[in-house]
């Protein structure tokens, strides 16, 4: 099994952390963003879209990383990360789709990018824009939090689902962005609880072979 990730990204983080929790430890292939190496024709061959994270696994590669992840769970359902209760699930699905669907779109490295080039638009510029976007998914997600009685240490119930999976990444996305995470106490809760498995600490950016 092949990771294909940049410490940076985070879809590759929250693969990261999926991969972890499945007890899983494919061999680690560095994409180097900075020097546009998900562009170029080594890497087009295994991820056509040319972008990371990629999964290279029993004779095939996967891309994207909620299927990825989903795979995961079909492949590994030992522990799993979706919840038996269907309410339960389908709140997992619905925080983990407000930071997939709806907010880390907004801000990946190509629309920061366009943003740069096609709008010249400085650091200060993009920070306010990421934070906009990042601000509205999490006060969304802290009001789901707070509406959910039954909630656990963790997004939803005592153990990390795929939820969890989701939101710590957009954290540390939101700190590179500068943005104050100091209004949301309950997703600092979230953050304080995943941080302290190794699945959570091993994923994370700087603890990446890339990382620099």
């Amino acid at each position: 099994m092949k990771l294909y990730s940049f410490f940076r990204s985070q879809t590759s983080h929250r693969l990261r952390v999926a991969l972890n929790l499945k007890g899983l430890t494919p061999e680690y292939v560095a994409v180097d963003l900075r020097t546009e190496a998900h562009l170029k024709d080594a890497f087009k061959s295994i991820n056509p879209q040319g972008l990371v994270p990629a999964l290279e696994t029993e004779g095939q590669v996967l891309i994207q990383s909620p299927a990825i992840i989903e795979w995961l769970e079909e492949r590994y359902p030992t522990p799993a990360l979706l919840p038996q209760d269907a309410q339960a699930r389908a709140r997992v699905r619905a925080i983990a789709a407000v930071v997939g669907c709806d907010t880390h779109p907004l801000h990946n490295r190509r629309v920061l990018e366009y943003l740069r080039h096609n709008f010249a638009a400085n650091e200060d510029a993009i920070n306010a824009w990421c934070a906009t976007w990042i601000a509205a998914a999490f006060d969304a997600i802290e009001a789901l939090l707070a509406a959910d009685t039954t909630r656990g240490r963790f997004c939803v119930g005592q153990t990390p689902s795929l939820a969890d999976v989701y939101v710590v990444p957009q954290i540390e996305s939101a700190r590179r962005f500068k943005v104050d995470l100091s209004r949301w106490p309950l997703i600092a809760e979230i953050e304080a609880a995943c941080m302290q498995l190794d699945a959570f600490q091993k994923a994370a950016p700087l603890h990446q072979p890339d990382a620099s």
